[in-house]
């Protein structure tokens, strides 16, 4: 059974909840699972929605699908291709992406996000990174694409505000081998696969960086966006859809 844990704000304090109907049941996240009281509960329209965690690091995987990796030109990785978003770009569900002066064109990528919740260091085997996986959420890797390619790191172009959209809960108990991925921009679908096309898998992922770095509870591996890039343009609405996890959706100005 899939349990979706979201992270809300309500009168100036910040909970771990559970939705039921348009209530939001506020729980221990950690054993989410168990029975809540109205009394610890809030309207839905009096809560705001945050980042499911608060990462200390996000961790992205570049060319991780092998159609994007062949629209971009580029060969198919060994290895992960790895590399960072600061914190500060960090975005809520709901929220606005903000397209800065400096690019021209700035594209969305939809990804399956894993959400650490063990502390994880060099681990044994693949097998055994599942132990540490809290579940999984939407991300949407916002990426200035003519700054892209025009740098040889991806820093600047992943790293400014906004640019890392995540959300709208954590789904725990969810099986991550074959799940549909699409992203609509206005509603129509720009990009659309399934998690089974990931050249390097979630466990295997938290395995690898694990041998990199330390993963802290609440860290974040974004996976590896599928095709279908394009630019976004300003009052566009910006939804990431993944079967079973939930729908990611943010406004650009």
């Amino acid at each position: 059974m899939t349990l979706h844990l979201y992270r809300v704000l309500h009168q100036e304090s910040i909970h771990y909840a559970v939705l039921k109907e348009n209530s939001f049941y506020f729980v221990d996240p950690r054993n989410p699972a168990a029975l809540v009281d109205a009394g610890r509960s809030a309207p839905v329209k009096d809560c705001s929605l945050l980042t499911p965690t608060h990462p200390s690091k996000i961790i992205c995987v570049g060319l991780n699908y092998k159609d994007h990796a062949l629209e971009r030109n580029k060969p198919i990785p060994e290895e992960p291709l790895l590399f960072l978003k600061p914190p500060s770009a960090l975005l809520a569900p709901n929220q606005t992406i903000l397209l800065p002066p400096v690019s021209k064109r700035v594209d969305p990528e939809g990804e399956l996000a894993v959400v650490i919740g063990e502390t994880a260091s060099k681990m044994n085997s693949p097998e055994d990174a599942s132990k540490c996986i809290l579940g999984y959420s939407c991300f949407n890797d916002v990426t200035a694409r003519d700054l892209q390619d025009k740098d040889v790191q991806y820093t600047r172009a992943k790293g400014f505000d906004t640019f890392a959209a995540y959300g709208p809960c954590v789904a725990i108990g969810v099986d991550p081998a074959d799940l549909g991925i699409t992203t609509r921009v206005n509603g129509e679908i720009r990009q659309s696969s399934r998690t089974s096309q990931l050249i390097f898998s979630p466990t295997f992922l938290v395995w690898y960086v694990s041998h990199i770095m330390t993963l802290l509870p609440g860290d974040v591996i974004s996976t590896g966006t599928p095709s279908g890039i394009a630019p976004v343009r300003s009052g566009d609405v910006i939804e990431i859809d993944i079967e079973t996890v939930g729908v990611l959706r943010n406004t650009v100005r």
